[in-house]
């Protein structure tokens, strides 16, 4: 990584549970926490414990210079609300195919 700048990423053993309007999108009981310079812990979630039915693959795609090419699906009122690293760089390649959400509850 560059200087001072620094992506740790483990497997923790906590729930994650996210909600958009009164829809649960998904339930993790394994999920990935990214710890990010500069960025609020993300908790990346294998596809199996996500609502993929309710989401639609967006056209957005993002490049992080650590973590790679980002690709995007949206809810009919919440565009990009989910993202995932299909081809992500060798440090970080235990996220692969992984999806985060921007809002995630923990309990």
């Amino acid at each position: 990584m560059a200087d001072g700048h620094t992506i740790t990423i483990e497997q923790v053993d906590r729930r994650v549970r996210v909600v958009h309007g009164d829809r649960v999108l998904a339930r993790s009981e394994r999920p990935l926490v990214l710890r990010e310079t500069g960025c609020p812990d993300r908790y990346y979630l294998p596809p199996e414990d996500v609502r993929l039915d309710l989401l639609t693959p967006s056209a957005t795609r993002t490049y992080c210079p650590f973590k790679g090419t980002a690709s995007y699906w949206s809810l009919p009122d919440a565009a990009d609300l989910v993202w995932a690293y299909p081809d992500p760089k060798p440090d970080v390649a235990a996220i692969k195919d992984h999806l985060c959400f921007y809002d995630a509850e923990v309990s």
